[in-house]
């Protein structure tokens, strides 16, 4: 019965008209219960994506198509594979934790406040699950819009600026896309997605539309040197704006690779793989070592975030290395599986430390490592979760964070030995930043009078960070549940590489 819903049409389009009833209710005592009882259906309406999902086979699942735009052959295409259902439950859990997170915490326009966090769901679950390339570009754009207002007018001091340079450098990056998605419908006479991955695509065009696509998803991730938009826009975005930016968004950057880059345009993939393998490294090692000297807590779990998210883009590239030196799929396999698995755990670990960053910003309203010290002393319970979030950045064992950077470094030895040591760097990096940022926090004397004075975790909070604890240990301990959904897509995308070489 479940399996005849057209569930991802629910699933985005629930979110979308839920924050437009909150903005027609425009009551803000209304607002909270209604923003959660909509994400709370939405999550229950996307769990069946999981439990009913074939991970046997490649082939797109929960299909929905209808004509859009006849005269273009625009279709109203949705579809799932091991790749987006993943990243659709992770959005729409994170939205429950996002809404509870500002449920004291907003007081200005709090109907505005969930409404835009509604609509940006139902916008992102289009973008994971869009088969149509101009739908796709509809959802993918569309979705800056909810982010902009939310960072220009919950944010901080410099909110205007910070939003500007977000929605300009992931505009800007998004056209380039635009003109390589109206290519490839020229030649094929089709905006379906999956028509891109069957077509014949010559070498020239390739290393053009791959380094369009570049453009997009590397800001995106968003990859050295075009970062800098994401420390000034998390720094300045309100608490659950920063979730959802490290959680969600940054993965569009990754999903795209998967979806676009890697099948559209294989050879230019396998040719160009050292760049891209290039600034991953840079963006694992100089971006750690640029987090280790930041004095505001937010910033520093930014770089982190692009550093982290180094790993996700050297796993998906490193396979190619790993086929010409093996001709195995699985070592590429294992490579690409850990890169999706670090996205996913990015998502639970950073949304927790962004998390644990604004309960203390309510507290004291300063992000500043300096004006703490000693927490552990008035909120045991606070520093408790912060220390296991810590621990999971610095990818200790039993984490969620150390599945996807073992599985990436251990299959980068195949590549080349210098590559895996380079990445296993962010093993000692990580722990340095990390670990160095809570001794100044949660350790030590109490800093000052407002620190003593501090108040623990109340009942919702602690319910938040208890959610985002069992996740980072269950997946820490037990990764087959993600590993076995994506692992079908994963090899059907390595096999469609393999025989696509010109």
């Amino acid at each position: 019965m479940l399996a005849d819903l057209p569930l991802l049409s629910l699933i985005t389009w629930l979110p979308i008209f839920g924050g437009l009833w909150v903005l027609f209710v425009n009551n803000d005592a209304h607002a909270r219960p209604i923003a959660l009882l909509v994400s709370l259906a939405t999550f229950l309406l996307s769990l069946p994506l999981y439990f009913l999902f074939d991970p046997s086979t490649a082939n797109m699942q929960f299909a929905e198509r209808l004509l859009w735009i006849p005269t273009f052959q625009i279709h109203y295409h949705l579809g799932i594979d091991g790749f987006s259902m993943p990243l659709i439950l992770l959005t729409t859990f994170t939205t429950i934790l996002v809404i509870l997170a500002g449920w004291e915490v907003i007081q200005y326009k709090a109907a505005q406040y969930f409404a835009a966090f509604l609509i940006m769901e139902g916008l992102m679950v289009g973008v994971f699950s869009a088969l149509d390339a101009m739908l796709f570009y509809v959802f993918w754009e569309a979705m800056l819009v909810p982010m902009f207002i939310i960072i220009g007018v919950w944010g901080g001091p410099n909110r205007v600026y910070a939003s500007i340079k977000f929605f300009l450098y992931t505009f800007l990056g998004s056209v380039f896309m635009l003109i390589s998605l109206l290519y490839l419908y020229f030649k094929s006479g089709s905006f379906a997605i999956l028509d891109f991955h069957a077509m014949p695509i010559p070498m020239t065009a390739q290393i053009l539309i791959f380094l369009a696509f570049l453009l997009a998803f590397a800001v995106k991730v968003p990859m050295w040197p075009v970062h800098t938009w994401l420390p000034d826009a998390h720094v300045e975005a309100p608490t659950g704006g920063s979730v959802i930016l490290a959680a969600i968004m940054l993965k569009m950057g990754g999903y795209g690779f998967l979806r676009f880059s890697l099948p559209i345009t294989p050879d230019a993939s396998r040719e160009l793989d050292w760049l891209i393998i290039t600034l991953s490294l840079i963006a694992i090692i100089y971006i750690s070592f640029v987090a280790i000297v930041q004095r505001d807590m937010k910033k520093l779990i930014a770089y982190s975030s692009i550093s982290h998210m180094g790993f996700a883009t050297l796993g998906f590239f490193i396979t190619f290395m790993i086929l010409e030196n093996t001709g195995s799929l699985h070592g590429s396999a294992s490579a690409m599986e850990g890169g999706m698995v670090q996205m996913i755990s990015h998502g639970f670990i950073s949304g927790a430390l962004f998390l644990c960053v604004g309960v203390l910003y309510d507290r004291l309203h300063s992000r500043q490592i300096s004006d703490y010290g000693g927490v552990a002393t008035p909120m045991p319970r606070f520093a408790l979760f912060a220390v296991l979030f810590a621990m999971a950045n610095s990818g200790l064992p039993g984490t969620s964070g150390f599945v996807g950077e073992f599985l990436v470094i251990l299959s980068s030895f195949k590549a080349n030995f210098w590559i895996a040591f380079l990445a296993a760097t962010i093993l000692i990096l990580g722990a340095a930043y990390t670990l160095w940022m809570v001794k100044r926090v949660i350790f030590g004397k109490i800093g000052n009078e407002k620190v003593a004075a501090l108040q623990d975790l109340n009942a919702r909070e602690t319910l938040i960070l208890t959610v985002l604890a069992i996740a980072v240990l269950f997946f820490g301990l037990y990764p087959a549940p993600m590993l076995e959904i994506m692992h079908a897509s994963v090899e059907n995308l390595l096999t469609h590489i393999v025989h696509s070489k010109l």
